[in-house]
């Protein structure tokens, strides 16, 4: 079976309607952190619980915990790709499906070659904003099957904070 066909069945899993663009991503950035960076970090995570206990803010202790863990949980297994599909319908990501009437606009942050982001923000107050790498995809293309479909907000011109973090600590 060709890998298009593939892609294909998939998109009809969802009864997503017709494809439209597609192309694959990381299902989150994959880095490459050297020992230096895990020693940074440890002695850093160290420090902030050691004050936590002193100034005894135990809550922040945990948190610190449990982001040392989630970062070593994900260091130890490495991102799959996913296919990205946008259809007539919505929006596939994956295993999940996104109809247009959830999505509020769209914006592309596009500044090669560290910045490449297709983000698609929500109705919904509880569902967060989305950052879709786009790879090496067309960002033009990608703008122009999306707008007959989702308004495009254009005032969003640089990458979110929390991409920015993620991208500059390889968190």
């Amino acid at each position: 079976m060709k890998e298009k066909d593939k892609m294909h069945g998939l998109v009809d899993e969802f009864d997503a309607g017709e494809s439209l663009f597609t192309w694959k991503t990381w299902e989150y950035p994959p880095f490459e952190r050297s020992v230096r960076w895990y020693l940074i970090a440890s002695i850093l995570a160290v420090a902030l619980i050691a004050y936590s206990v002193y100034t005894e803010n135990y809550l922040f202790a945990i948190i610190i915990l449990m982001i040392g863990v989630l970062v070593l949980i994900t260091s130890l297994r490495h991102p799959e790709k996913i296919d990205v599909h946008i259809t007539s319908l919505g929006l596939v990501l994956g295993d999940d499906f996104h109809s247009y009437k959830e999505i509020k606009d769209f914006s592309i942050i596009y500044e090669p070659p560290a910045v490449k982001l297709l983000y698609i923000d929500f109705q919904s107050r509880l569902h967060p904003m989305v950052a879709i790498p786009i790879e090496d995809a067309d960002p033009n293309l990608i703008r122009e099957v999306l707008l007959p479909y989702v308004f495009e907000n254009i005032d969003r011109e640089s990458e979110g904070l929390t991409e920015l973090v993620r991208r500059v600590y390889k968190i």
